[in-house]
């Protein structure tokens, strides 16, 4: 189990990703515009740093949902690979068996 801190500093990024999406690609449309003059591309690069650094979506860890283990984890599930194992051996993930051949 990940400790509890990460996992919610985690989440706040999260929230915050969500809250500053819309301000940010505004930003970075403006200053990938070539129409615009360069001094109003400057500012805008000014003001998209001074934005919090936890908005930005690469600060995103992917986490487990079940344990929070920040490695080896399966996108299409959201868990780590050893959640994963224990559930599927027990039953509980619909559709998931076990292969042999």
């Amino acid at each position: 189990m990940a400790k509890k801190s990460a996992i919610d500093k985690n989440k706040k990024r999260i929230q915050m990703v969500e809250q500053q999406k819309t301000k940010r690609a505004a930003l970075k449309k403006t200053i990938k515009d070539k129409n615009v003059s360069q001094e109003d591309r400057f500012k805008a690069v000014l003001k998209l740093a001074s934005l919090p650094k936890n908005g930005s979506k690469i600060r995103i860890r992917n986490r487990c949902e079940v344990t929070g283990r920040p490695r080896g984890n399966y996108r299409k599930f959201g868990m780590s690979r050893i959640a994963f194992r224990d559930l599927a051996s027990s039953g509980q993930l619909p559709g998931i068996t076990k292969a042999s051949w």
